[in-house]
């Protein structure tokens, strides 16, 4: 029996350490580098070693205005390998290479019943934490992944398949449930304001609906890796209004379709604007409540159509995965700065503060361990 025990115990959990390393936000502009408890795992959860984790603006825009409590421990574009199953856990083993979603919704609820998954109760609650109040924890080299993560929200990884490219997963998901909200159909024109890499990602797959896409952006760095992604018709916006260069694409009349996927919201009314009589316009960055002026008349009068799209969409997991592993789409290109986790708040900065040349920021403890 205590052989059978030992076996068993070898079985679920390789050689972990008690403490790790972690950024821990700590308040309003206030991210440091500390020694942490590992997380332990109960039954039915999981426990991660993390490779790589993507910075997302959520989380930037959480530090910098101190919107949620401290201690917290952020990310969660997060791939990496499995150290330790809890009891329970039969999917899953020691070893395996994986991404994990943070938030997965009830499907029950009256929420999910009408498919808006992102206020699903459940959803909200994070499910993934490398301590503290559970905040996804990839910026960390360890995360405890909870059981109904566990059971709809953690993909294995095929052998082909790299950390980094398995890190776009999550927000790639975010980006498909945008373009499917719009309807997107093929021949219509469609610009999207801002071509970072949610931007740029959001332009690759309203291509791949077959519109006509219009980019901008006040880099011309990043136009220019738009360029590569076969996005070939850019505004330059630091000399150009955009709302002016798509009304003379099409005759005068605007986009059919216009993303903005910059967080500023002085660029909503831009937005507006650019849409044709009777167009759409996505607001996909805007996750700070504030209050805004827009001219009422341009929704009523214009019949213009104003919706938002945020988080992702559960039931698009599997196609949004068939995409990312498929290799269709290089989405690590996409990443143009890479941080050991002990620069971790300088990746954040970076993120936080974009320079020209920087598109997708991640932060790797796997560079440590990859060494080894």
């Amino acid at each position: 029996m205590q052989t059978a025990i030992q076996t068993e115990s070898k079985a679920r959990r390789a050689v972990v350490p008690k403490v790790m390393r972690a950024a821990v936000y700590r308040g309003r502009q206030d991210v440091r580098l500390e020694t942490v408890s590992v997380p332990e795992i109960g039954r039915g959860e999981i426990l991660l070693r993390v490779h790589t984790c993507g910075i997302c603006g959520t989380d930037l825009k959480k530090i910098a205005t101190g919107s949620h409590s401290a201690p917290r421990i952020f990310g969660h574009e997060t791939s990496g390998q499995i150290v330790a199953t809890g009891e329970g856990v039969e999917n899953f083993s020691v070893g395996d290479r994986v991404m994990v979603f943070h938030h997965i919704p009830c499907r029950e609820c009256y929420y999910c019943r009408h498919k808006v998954f992102a206020q699903c109760p459940v959803y909200k609650k994070v499910g993934a934490t490398a301590g503290f109040e559970p905040s996804g924890g990839g910026f960390a080299e360890y995360v405890r992944v909870m059981d109904w993560i566990v059971r709809d929200g953690v993909v294995k990884l095929p052998d082909h398949v790299s950390y980094e490219q398995a890190s776009f997963v999550e927000p790639v998901n975010t980006c498909m449930k945008g373009i499917e909200a719009l309807d997107v159909k093929s021949g219509e024109t469609l610009l999207v304001m801002g071509q970072g890499p949610i931007g740029l990602i959001l332009a690759i797959l309203a291509k791949r609906a077959g519109a006509e896409i219009v980019t901008s952006d006040l880099y011309p760095q990043r136009l220019k890796i738009s360029e590569t992604y076969g996005l070939k018709r850019n505004v330059n916006a630091a000399s150009e209004d955009p709302a002016k260069a798509v009304r003379e694409l099409t005759g005068g009349r605007g986009a059919d379709t216009v993303i903005l996927a910059v967080a500023g919201n002085n660029l909503i009314r831009t937005a507006i604007d650019a849409a044709r009589p009777g167009g759409k316009i996505m607001l996909f960055a805007q996750t700070q409540r504030s209050e805004v002026s827009i001219d009422p008349a341009s929704i009523c009068v214009d019949e213009k159509i104003l919706l938002g799209s945020y988080s992702a969409s559960v039931e698009l997991q599997k196609e949004n995965v068939r995409l990312v592993f498929g290799g269709e789409i290089d989405f690590a290109r996409l990443i143009t700065h890479r941080f050991s986790l002990e620069q971790a708040v300088e990746a954040l900065e970076l993120a936080a503060h974009p320079a020209a040349d920087s598109m997708k920021i991640v932060i790797q403890p796997g560079m440590e361990w990859e060494k080894v």
